[in-house]
């Protein structure tokens, strides 16, 4: 693979090889230093590399999904823009949108590319990246079915379980159920199975799971755990639950 010799030859984590390394090396050619610096970071240790891989692959995926309608156009890099700002930062989303358009102008090995993930990324980080690509997904207002499908797939591929691809969708995708899916459990469920639930999922998707990430991803997995927090309100204010 045709990956840049010295930036790829320091030991900087799994995310440099592989379908992801090449298609970011063709990236780093075009790009300075400080545009790849929302990847690389400035440290290379264990925690950056961590953190260095989630942002490598999440700028891949988002590509892949907005290609996934068959055409991408300016209203929805802007949407895009929107939405890597809301989490990263102005300065951070600029550097990351100028990545972003040279890596949509690769051919995403979309499979190749969540494998690596899969077997490189921890199960809560992964979730997360879930969490981010439906932000991305509803930049513009609506997710698409075969957005939806695609997002199944990518969910799939990286091994989140059906139940937690299915709550994360609950909290974009609004439904008469949504709230009871978020939680994962069904509307028939007892009040007792409802306060049970939600004290589970209040563990899984805590914030704290994927701080190693960095602030800014740990602000979003905020956003996904006050989520939770809302679908149990609304249940509870349904049944009358104290």
């Amino acid at each position: 693979m045709g990956l840049l010799g010295s930036f790829l030859g320091a030991q900087l984590g799994w995310w440099t090889m592989g379908p992801i390394g090449a298609i970011l090396g063709l990236v780093f050619g075009h790009i300075t230093e400080e545009q790849a610096s929302f990847i690389k970071g400035k440290k290379h240790s264990a925690q950056q590399q961590s953190r260095s891989g989630f942002l490598a692959t999440l700028l891949v995926l988002v590509a892949a999904v907005m290609k996934a309608d068959g055409r991408v156009v300016k209203s929805e890099l802007d949407y895009v823009k929107r939405s890597l700002v809301a989490t990263f930062g102005e300065e951070e989303a600029g550097k990351a949108l100028l990545m972003l358009r040279d890596i949509l102008n690769q051919n995403i090995p979309v499979d190749d590319v969540v494998h690596q993930a899969r077997v490189n990324i921890n199960y809560s980080s992964k979730v997360q990246l879930l969490h981010l690509l439906f932000g991305i997904a509803l930049a513009d207002g609506k997710i698409t079915a075969d957005e939806q499908r695609f997002l199944f797939h990518i969910s799939s591929g990286l091994g989140i379980s059906k139940q937690d691809f299915e709550s994360v969708s609950a909290m974009f995708i609004k439904s008469a159920t949504s709230a009871y899916k978020t939680l994962e459990i069904s509307n028939e469920a007892t009040d007792e199975e409802v306060k049970k639930a939600y004290k589970k999922m209040a563990i899984r998707f805590h914030p704290d799971k994927v701080a190693h990430l960095g602030e800014d991803i740990r602000k979003d997995a905020e956003a996904k755990f006050k989520k939770v927090n809302d679908a149990y309100m609304v249940i509870k204010k349904e049944r009358g639950l104290k």
